[in-house]
């Protein structure tokens, strides 16, 4: 009778719940009945408005059987699920998968390593489902919890550890795929997903790679291997994460990295934080590689207090992102970058010297620990701006260069970003020597098509600035940075170092003619550059590296800017530089005096083969010969040695070891060479930028070559009564052959200020002025009156003059004009 009664029962029951029960064997060892899975498919694609219910109905069989442990059933129902899920497709499927993501659920809270794997892989092939109308009310911010927790499993046993991490990840992977395919996409991307996503990720790549740094490297695993390591699913699945940000959601998937790398202070050493953000960069599209470099900017910032290195691993971190972004898109962040990583200079360099002020008179180790700290900060961010200014456009680059020697603070100067006033002179010279470094590396291997543009006027001025300052490194990296804009044919390594070079052909160098813009920058800017080079070789504090970047510097202007009016102005300044050796007005030390020589010795060596003029070949050949023989320590060869004797005197008689001037005019002007400027001692010009430079102003040594025109002493005074003729004025503005008399009157007069009395020196001027008003109320009196010529006459008549008011003069010079 019960058996009838049962019987009669099950056939009452609902048809959708007795085909759900056939599908369950009496042993659950036999797995799902086919046959029976086959009519409940079936009947569910006949009928899909029962699916709901077909759901609920095995959402309430797996929730018994996992309260009773009876896995068995449990595996079955799930299968059937699954099953089901990847037949129906239908309208009415909706109800049925919050049935299916309701037993998914149970899974993952239970205990059970298996249940929550189980769970797991349901929800993966359910995510890989792509539904036909999305679903608006569906949220996943439990299966994102549980996942991310999952990822974090300690279990006592690896290797369930390391299953339940493969889970997390996994299910991690499925959520972000089936949000972001579904029109709810947004949700996922919202701060408090992301800060439980993207930790999670990070700490199994993380924790995989701190054991294979233990164990060392492993060899490459096979395809099965792979796919059970965490780390490499991890990192595959943040990678695909990432990939699928978009413009607007692209920091809340950024900023979540920062928060890791501080928490588990992986700043120092960053070996993971480098390797994170290159999976970063090479994962988001090329577009948004701006965005990742500002929230590296940022997080500099905020953590602009901390110890050096842990800002010197951000700082590596950005020259990663910015050598990655560099090759695509940067945006609008290059200002940016370089203002900030500039910023972070001066703080460097502030915290540098403050510890060296607090630490004054007692050098502790710590203190000392401290700055070389620092210094790792400041060739950090030196590497990081030379290495992004040199991998921008040019257009780009040539801003860059102005932006950053804008930032080059000047003694004396103001309006400088960077004010050097609380830095002291120790502080100012370390930003001006790593700005410097800096924007060395932005300029190598740039190449201009002229060098108006490689050197505009705004940035040659305050450039060479700094060559004139008491600071060998300074004037070294100036022409260091002089020789990447100028060098555009790569010929400097050709040249790198001073020596005599037998024969320059061999050497191959490349050159083109030069143009008409780079005519009118010399003509514009040339003495600029000779001036530098000049005041260059007068520093006391030279060593051989400056002798050698000096002749680099005079051999790139021959071969890529001299035409014949150049090469006699180089010619010119050689000569000078000579006479700067030999007369030692500067009282330089001998070395430096001997290196000079050898400098203009290696270049005019040079410069002769350049132009290939026999006769001029030839005499610098003779001269070079004598001096190896006589005086090797003129040849850069013998003064650049470890162990040179060094003459005691440096006689002016001994023209045998001389460049002449008279020779070499000789041999180029039957060339064709225009040589009268020779005859003209070279006097560099005088500009504001001595006034702001640290060394020996040269206005004061012009100022007295001014003064030498009216007369040293007032022995030298002209008769008041003496009566100008124009042979006189004609022998007078005739300054050929008077150079040497001048070259001693200059050595005389300066001697003299420099040793004399001020009182001295104050009554001398005194007398000057009123010889000169005297002087000039006489020559306000005078007729002068020429011999007569064939082509005219020439009549200067003045009536009285007096000092404060000055008639009328009337002239008549049909021929000849005076000014």
């Amino acid at each position: 009778l019960s058996a009838g009664v049962c019987c009669c029962c099950a056939a009452l029951r609902p048809r959708y719940k007795r085909l759900v029960d056939n599908i369950f064997p009496e042993d659950p060892k036999d797995g799902l009945v086919k046959a029976d899975m086959e009519k409940l498919t079936f009947y569910a694609v006949s009928a899909p408005e029962k699916l709901d219910r077909i759901g609920a109905y095995l959402a309430e069989r797996l929730s018994r059987d996992v309260v009773r442990h009876r896995y068995g059933y449990v595996l079955i129902a799930m299968e059937a699920l699954d099953q089901l899920l990847m037949a129906c497709h239908s309208q009415s499927i909706k109800p049925f998968v919050e049935s299916f993501l309701h037993m998914v659920a149970k899974l993952l809270e239970s205990g059970e390593p298996k249940l929550q794997v189980l769970g797991t892989n349901s929800f993966v092939k359910f995510a890989n489902i792509e539904e036909d109308t999305p679903s608006y009310h569906r949220r996943y911010d439990f299966f994102v919890s549980r996942f991310s927790a999952m990822c974090h499993s300690r279990d006592q046993d690896p290797e369930v550890q390391t299953e339940i991490r493969i889970a997390g990840i996994r299910g991690i992977q499925g959520v972000v795929r089936k949000t972001v395919n579904d029109e709810l996409r947004a949700t996922i991307w919202e701060p408090q997903h992301m800060d439980k996503i993207v930790p999670s990720l990070l700490f199994n790549m993380q924790k995989i790679e701190d054991i294979d740094s233990r164990t060392g490297p492993q060899s490459s695993p096979t395809g099965g291997v792979k796919e059970e390591n965490p780390s490499v699913l991890a990192e595959n699945c943040f990678r695909e994460l990432l990939g699928r940000a978009t413009y607007g959601n692209m920091n809340n998937a950024v900023r979540p990295v920062f928060a890791h790398l501080d928490h588990h202070k992986l700043w120092d050493p960053n070996e993971f934080a480098v390797s994170c953000f290159k999976i970063i960069m090479y994962s988001i599209q090329a577009q948004y590689s701006h965005h990742v470099i500002q929230e590296i900017l940022g997080h500099l910032d905020v953590r602009k207090k901390d110890s050096p290195r842990v800002r010197a691993g951000i700082i590596q971190v950005l020259l990663e992102a910015v050598a990655i972004a560099a090759k695509g898109s940067i945006g609008p962040t290059v200002l940016e970058v370089f203002n900030t990583l500039l910023k972070h200079l001066r703080i460097s360099v502030d915290l540098e010297m403050g510890d060296r002020r607090s630490s004054a008179g007692s050098a502790t180790l710590s203190t000392s620990s401290k700055e070389s700290d620092e210094r790792i900060v400041q060739n950090a961010i030196i590497q990081t701006i030379g290495f992004f200014g040199s991998n921008l456009p040019d257009y780009q680059r040539s801003e860059i260069m102005m932006f950053i020697m804008s930032k080059v603070p000047v003694l004396g100067a103001t309006g400088q970003s960077l004010d050097p006033s609380h830095l002291g002179d120790l502080g100012t010279r370390r930003i001006q020597i790593m700005l410097l470094r800096s924007l060395l590396m932005v300029t190598s291997g740039y190449k201009a098509t002229t060098i108006s543009n490689a050197l505009p006027a705004p940035f040659l001025d305050p450039l060479l600035s700094p060559s004139l300052m008491e600071d060998s490194e300074l004037r070294q990296l100036v022409l260091e940075i002089l020789h990447n804009l100028i060098d555009r044919h790569d010929n400097r390594a050709k040249l790198r170092g001073i020596r005599i070079i037998p024969d320059v052909s061999d050497l191959k160098i490349k050159r083109d003619k030069i143009s008409r813009q780079d005519v009118s920058f010399m003509k514009k800017h040339g003495q600029q550059l000779y001036r530098h080079i000049y005041l260059g070789c007068k520093e006391e504090d030279n060593v051989q590296k400056n002798f050698e970047l000096l002749f680099t510097s005079l051999a790139l202007t021959t071969i890529e800017l001299a035409n014949e009016e150049v090469v006699i102005d180089l010619i010119q300044l050689a000569i000078a530089l000579q006479d700067i050796a030999i007369i030692n007005e500067d009282n330089l030390p001998m070395f430096n005096r001997c290196g000079v020589m050898a400098l203009v010795a290696a270049y005019l060596n040079f410069l002769s083969q350049m132009i290939a003029v026999p006769a001029f070949c030839q005499h610098v050949s003779k001269v070079i010969e004598t001096r190896s023989v006589e005086a090797s320590y003129f040849l850069p060869e013998t003064i650049f040695k470890d162990k040179c004797d060094l003459p005691k005197s440096l006689e002016k008689d001994e023209t045998d070891l001389f460049f002449l001037t008279n020779k070499i005019a000789e041999s180029l002007g039957g060339s064709g060479y225009s040589v009268e400027r020779l005859s003209v001692p070279y006097v560099p010009q005088v500009t504001d930028e001595d006034r702001l430079s640290r060394r020996k102003s040269i206005v004061d040594t012009v100022s007295l070559q001014v003064d030498i025109l009216s007369g040293s002493n007032t022995e030298d005074k002209i008769d008041n009564t003496e009566e100008i003729t124009f042979e006189a004025l004609k022998k007078a503005i005739d300054n050929s052959g008077l150079e040497e008399q001048e070259k001693e009157k200059r050595r005389l007069v300066i001697e003299k200020f420099q040793k004399a009395p001020f009182e001295e020196i104050a009554a001398q001027c005194e007398t000057k002025a009123n010889l000169l008003h005297d002087r000039l109320a006489q020559i306000l009196e005078l007729t002068i009156r020429p011999p007569p010529s064939p082509s005219g006459t020439m009549t200067i008549t003045a009536g009285h003059a007096h000092y404060h008011s000055v008639p009328v003069y009337e002239m008549k010079f049909p021929d000849l004009c005076v000014y």
